[in-house]
């Protein structure tokens, strides 16, 4: 508060100075036009208010540079109160205030060449394919929000609090979602001071029952005044540059923090470089300052989702600078609004490491390919583009979800939170699928390049189990894309069943192990020839599913 004041005062004195006339005597009658000293005092304590009030309310940063339009403000008036050679010099220090405020404005036309340079991502063809013994975090936020508020009746005062912003993190390597109870008002902050907690539920199961973890918080995104953590964050630090909202990060032991990207300007005061976050203990206020390099292991997304929309922005539209954005267009990109937070969806790689995805597609009206995707880092910022098989046309994330409109258009279940897997050597789209209400009805996958080849199940493995046998049916060729280690195996058949797909024949065989295979005649084309009793000895997959893929067979009985 002290920072706030002494900044509010210099900036009252300094208007003052350039408004009020140096020159108090009336050159015509020799008299005091005014008393100098009294018309200094008011104007430093009127334009000291109004900054104070301005700073406070909006947050905004303190650096000298954000006072640009109260300076063209106090040269103007001080222009105009002036006369003489006062004037004159005044003049001068208006067309400097003009030359500053110019450049201020002005910045967004001529700063698009660094705003790219600066989030210019790495480009690959195509992310490694999803390892299918693995289960996504594929649990639609709004679903994980609708359960959290029928649990409402495990907060204590349930009428005090709401339901607060919703994000997912990993917590002792679960993926999970996290949102915290927040006040619903200023008289229920008044009277309940501090918060009682926050919601956990699985972001992989939605089977999963939301809990209630109970842990006071003072400082919060809905208390008032000094409690509220914004405000807090900055008085804190009051030259930094934030960008983004506030995000409450669990930590292992079920701490709560609560964390803000900052950054610096491109140019001027426009474009934004994201650097590192202010974190603050949401129960004592204790606020801590770390650089990317330096950010706390817990904390999956230092750089705000809101920053990474910006970067894709940037990156997308400024290829070719500020003018062929608007105009010609060329090699232009737009990055989609399907993503669940800011524009960008939240999603894991096989590490537990979180990125942010979003999809890109032509600036032309009507048109559902998709030109690439990016994957941008949440603790460091760095992204990497991936422009798909060139080949092949992809369809884009609104696409997609148009397919899932009409495959359900009696229904009218829609989908939500599209996102991009390398499932099995195919760019393919995972959607959750929701009824009207909200409830998670099934999940929905669909190949980007060949969106005839789609299925639909209760869970995102049995999805991937039925999605696998539809790409073999329609000839395409599933390359081994987990981690799973390769099993052998000599057996003899049970039962078998075998199933056409096209140019080539899929073989089911139960063997006397008690376990299933499945093999296609594409990949070892003596399959065919299976029959009941064969002694089999297999190279397969231990996928863990219920049909075990196999990737070599040797049939001895015919051999």
């Amino acid at each position: 508060m002290i920072n706030l004041l002494l900044f509010s005062l210099v900036a009252g004195i300094v208007a003052a100075i350039i408004i009020v006339p140096f020159t108090s005597v009336s050159k015509e009658t020799g008299e005091a036009a005014f008393n100098r000293i009294g018309a200094l005092s008011a104007t430093v304590v009127l334009i000291g208010l109004i900054t104070f009030g301005f700073y406070y309310v909006t947050n905004m940063d303190r650096n000298w540079t954000s006072l640009w339009a109260l300076l063209l403000i106090a040269t103007i008036l001080g222009v105009v109160f002036a006369t003489g050679k006062e004037r004159s010099a005044k003049v001068v220090l208006l067309l400097a205030s003009l030359a500053v405020s110019a450049f201020i404005l002005s910045a967004p036309l001529f700063n698009a060449n660094q705003k790219y340079e600066a989030m210019e991502m790495d480009q690959q063809e195509e992310i490694k394919a999803f390892d299918e013994t693995k289960t996504p975090a594929s649990v639609p936020p709004k679903f994980a929000r609708n359960k959290m508020k029928k649990s409402f009746n495990q907060v204590p005062n349930t009428s005090y609090y709401e339901l607060g912003h919703l994000q997912i993190q990993k917590v002792n390597g679960d993926f999970v979602y996290i949102a915290p109870v927040e006040f619903s008002g200023f008289f229920k902050w008044w009277n309940g001071k501090t918060t009682p907690g926050y919601f956990t539920m699985s972001a992989t199961d939605s089977a999963d029952n939301p809990k209630f973890v109970k842990t006071e918080m003072a400082y919060t995104p809905s208390s008032f005044f000094h409690k509220q953590v914004e405000r807090h964050m900055r008085m804190a630090k009051p030259d930094l540059i934030f960008y983004g909202d506030v995000q409450l990060e669990i930590d292992d032991d079920g701490k709560p923090h609560y964390i803000r990207s900052y950054g610096n300007f491109i140019t001027a005061r426009n474009g934004f470089d994201v650097q590192g976050i202010v974190m603050v203990d949401p129960d004592t206020g204790e606020v801590n300052q770390y650089p990317l390099s330096q950010v706390p292991e817990f904390i999956d997304g230092a750089v705000s989702p809101e920053a990474v929309s910006l970067q894709n922005s940037y990156f997308g539209k400024y290829v070719h600078g500020f003018w062929n954005s608007v105009f010609g267009k060329k090699d232009v990109k737009l990055p989609s609004d399907e993503g669940v937070e800011a524009n960008v969806s939240p999603v894991f790689d096989e590490n537990g490491h979180m990125f942010y995805f979003t999809d890109f597609t032509s600036p032309k009206e009507e048109v559902d390919s998709m030109l690439g995707y990016a994957l941008t880092d949440g603790r460091t910022g760095q992204g990497i583009y991936y422009t798909g098989n060139l080949e092949e046309s992809y369809m884009d994330s609104q696409g997609a979800l148009q397919i899932i409109e009409k495959k359900f258009i009696e229904k009218k279940w829609t989908g939500e939170m599209p996102v991009l897997y390398n499932f099995y050597g195919e760019a393919s789209w995972l959607t959750p699928v929701l009824d009207s209400n909200g409830f998670l009805q099934n999940y929905f996958i669909v190949s980007a390049a060949n969106p005839e080849v789609s299925v639909y199940a209760n869970s995102p493995n049995e999805a991937l189990r039925l999605y696998k046998t539809a790409l073999q049916r329609g000839g395409n060729t599933v390359d081994g894309s987990s981690d799973a280690e390769e099993g052998k195996a000599s057996v003899t058949v049970v039962r078998v069943y075998k199933e056409r797909a096209g140019d080539f024949t899929i073989v089911s065989i139960f063997a006397d192990d008690g376990r299933n295979y499945i093999v296609s005649t594409e990949s070892v084309p003596l399959a065919i020839y299976t029959e009941e009793g064969d002694h089999l000895t297999f190279t397969y997959y231990e996928t863990g599913e219920l049909f075990l893929p196999v990737k070599e067979m040797n049939n001895k009985t015919i051999e």
